[in-house]
Parts: structure tokens; C-alpha cells; sequence
């Protein structure tokens, strides 16, 4: 049985090794367009559908010139073809190849280690929109007994709202002071943030985004509050992507509270209440 600890540096080279698969991937749709003339396109986190079928065609061009051939091709002996005219374009559609099935690889091997977190099996695994790879963020960045309420993983994420009113961030004004141990090994004092930056960019910029594609429960949640802003006074004039970026943030702020109750519920741990259930008495059902 894999541990918290194993969970979070395979959750983590999966993404690092994605990372870099994407990188590799733009430069190469980057390169081959500049070799068409034509304009290449911004980077982006993904690649988009255009560049998708243009690594797609470079792949079959790929298998067409490596068929057959046991042992890579050294530069003297490179022969390409009508697509991959240079030696260099095909080493580098190599690493990219290579950085794909290591990728996979590490996706396996999460999906077999979440089968040994009952969070994952009995509850994760049924939330659209939510894979492998996110429940692995979820598993091994969130320690669950030392969440007391729902509200203590919106802090952790960076959800909760700071003193003057706007959301978490990395804003001076929305830092604590915290005590550690400098060089010289003795005691200072710095700014820091108050939640895992890591969580908060895999929630916000993937999870959440995961839900609208994917036509999740937690989908109707974004709709109504985007809804709701748009039609509320204060905020009908700002900009459609803050109120999209609230709506976001909302969206994943009520799933992390069912997240909370059920994984409370699961390690058999208390479960408190919400303000607005305890006090109002309006009950939010986990889905």
C-alpha cells in the first residue's frame, strides 16, 4: 500500500512530466509552421485542436521513416521524408514520443495507487470531471483530520476571502507573518502565504474547468452564481472573465465542501456543519 507521501511524488511527477510533454509539443508545432511560413500560434497550457493534428500527421511521418529500424538512426544515416526533412526535427519528435509514454506511464501507476485510498473508490472515482490525476492532488496535498470545517480547506486552497474583502492571493496585504530558522540557524521572521499554491492551480485552473467541459453536477453550480452576478448590481459591469473567474472559484468552493464531508464521514471523523446550515438552517446535500 502506497502512502500519502509516495501518492504526492508520483501525483507530482505526472504533472512535471507533462509539463514539459506540452513544452516540447509547442516548440515542435512552433517549428513546423515557421518551416510552412506560417504565423506560430501563442503558447498555451495545451495544445490546441490545430496543433493537436499537426503533432498527429508528424507522428504517422514519424513511424513511416522509424519502421523497421531497431536502433535509432544516427545523423548519417537520417533519411526523411516530404514532412520530417531534417534530422533535428526528428530527434526532437523522438524526446516528445518519449516524454508521451513516460506520461503514461506514471498514469498507470497512479490509478493503481488510488485504489488504496477508500476517498478515491468510494467517492472521487464517481465525480465527473474529476480523474486520476486531480483526485491524486486532492489525496496527497489535503490532510483531512486537521480539517475541521469545510471553510479550513477553502483557506487551505485559497478560496477563503482576506481581510480587506477580496479573494486569497499573494498580495502583501493577504500575508502572515511566520517564524523560521535562517542560515545562521537563528530565529527571523517573514511574509508568507496562507495556503498551497499548488492545490489552488490545480483547482481553480483544472478541476474547475474539468467540470464545464465534462457537464458535471458541480457545472450548474457555476451557471446559477455567473447568473446571479450578472444580474446583481454591483458586479453586472465588471468584466465577463472576473465574474467566469468568480463563478470558478465558487463552483470548486461548494465541492470541496462535499469533499469534506465525505471524507470526514469515511475516516469516520466529526463532520460540522456549515454557517448557513447550522445557523440559517438551508441544507447544502453532498452530491
Amino acid at each position: 500500500m502506497e502512502n500519502k507521501a509516495g501518492l504526492k511524488t508520483i501525483v507530482h511527477s505526472v504533472y512535471d512530466i507533462q509539463k514539459l510533454r506540452i513544452q516540447m509539443g509547442n516548440r515542435i508545432v512552433a517549428n513546423f509552421k515557421a518551416k510552412l511560413g506560417q504565423k506560430p500560434s501563442m503558447p498555451e497550457e495545451e495544445m490546441d485542436a490545430e496543433g493537436k493534428k499537426i503533432l498527429a500527421d508528424l507522428r504517422k511521418h514519424y513511424r513511416k521513416i522509424t519502421d523497421g529500424i531497431k536502433v535509432f538512426p544516427s545523423q548519417k544515416k537520417f533519411v526523411g521524408d516530404e514532412v520530417i526533412t531534417s534530422y533535428t526535427e526528428l530527434c526532437l519528435l523522438s524526446q516528445y514520443l518519449d516524454l508521451e509514454s513516460y506520461e503514461q506511464q506514471h498514469f498507470h501507476r497512479l490509478e493503481s495507487v488510488l485504489v488504496d485510498f477508500p476517498i478515491w473508490t468510494e467517492w472521487l472515482k464517481g465525480v465527473k470531471g474529476c480523474g486520476p490525476a486531480m483526485a491524486g492532488v486532492l489525496i496527497s496535498e489535503i490532510d483531512i483530520h486537521k480539517a475541521r470545517y469545510s471553510s479550513s480547506l477553502w483557506k487551505f486552497a485559497g478560496l477563503d476571502v482576506a481581510s480587506d474583502g477580496r479573494g486569497r492571493s499573494r498580495k502583501e496585504g493577504h500575508l502572515v507573518k511566520v517564524q523560521y530558522v535562517n542560515v545562521k540557524g537563528e530565529q527571523a521572521e517573514r511574509n508568507s502565504i496562507t495556503f498551497n499554491p499548488f492545490l489552488k492551480t490545480k483547482a481553480v485552473g483544472v478541476l474547475g474547468p474539468s467540470f464545464l467541459r465534462s457537464g458535471s453536477e458541480y457545472a450548474k453550480f457555476y451557471y446559477d452564481y455567473k447568473h446571479g452576478l450578472e444580474n446583481h448590481e454591483t458586479y453586472k459591469d465588471v468584466t465577463k472573465l472576473h465574474r467566469h473567474n468568480m463563478a470558478i472559484r465558487y463552483m470548486i468552493k461548494r465541492f470541496l465542501v462535499d469533499l469534506y464531508v465525505q471524507w470526514r464521514t469515511l475516516e469516520k471523523l466529526p463532520v460540522a456543519p456549515e454557517y448557513h446550515e447550522a445557523v440559517l438552517g438551508h441544507v447544502h446535500r453532498a452530491a
